[in-house]
């Protein structure tokens, strides 16, 4: 019975779990700046900071881009239990990712993260909550917040290993 137990606490010694501080980091920045805009800000009045980049309190009932924002509100309720969907993945992908992987770990981490923040929201509120807007001569990119930039950046760090580190990850492992 020692030696299962043994096995199990150096296997989870081993995972990638150890990188959910990373998730909860992102978790805490992305709702405390939310509560910050919400209780500072006046709703779509915004505040430029540079020629290019204004802050500005918006309600986002749908997804990425506002898909689905005209929607008659189910849509909070599918974007919710997808988002709860994807973090039991990523957990199950963290706990099976070894420890040294740190920029498939990190990725993961970073959309759970993401994730969870913007879950918060919908459940919440009914709605996400964005804040940086960023423009150029009458071109605006959609508002997006601190989960947004979690997720893309995840995202990226995702393709990244998939390009450079995966395919050595599994030769070592066949050895």
């Amino acid at each position: 019975m020692s030696s299962v137990t043994t096995l199990n606490a150096s296997s989870s010694r081993s995972n990638a779990l150890s990188w959910l501080w990373l998730s909860a980091l992102i978790l805490v920045l992305d709702l405390a700046s939310k509560f910050w805009v919400s209780a500072v800000l006046t709703y779509n009045a915004p505040v430029e900071v540079l020629p290019v980049f204004d802050l500005r309190l918006l309600h986002n009932t749908g997804a990425a881009f506002s898909f689905l924002a005209a929607a008659a509100g189910w849509q909070r309720w599918l974007f919710a239990a997808i988002a709860i969907v994807v973090s039991f993945f990523i957990l199950r992908w963290l706990r099976e990712t070894p420890k040294s992987a740190r920029v498939l770990a990190s990725g993961y981490a970073m959309i759970l993260g993401g994730a969870l923040g913007n879950l918060f929201d919908r459940i919440v509120h009914g709605y996400v909550v964005d804040f940086i807007s960023v423009h150029y001569a009458g071109w605006y990119f959609p508002a997006f917040n601190i989960a947004d930039i979690a997720i893309t950046c995840g995202a990226a760090l995702l393709i990244f290993d998939m390009l450079f580190f995966a395919k050595t990850r599994e030769a070592a492992a066949s050895e």
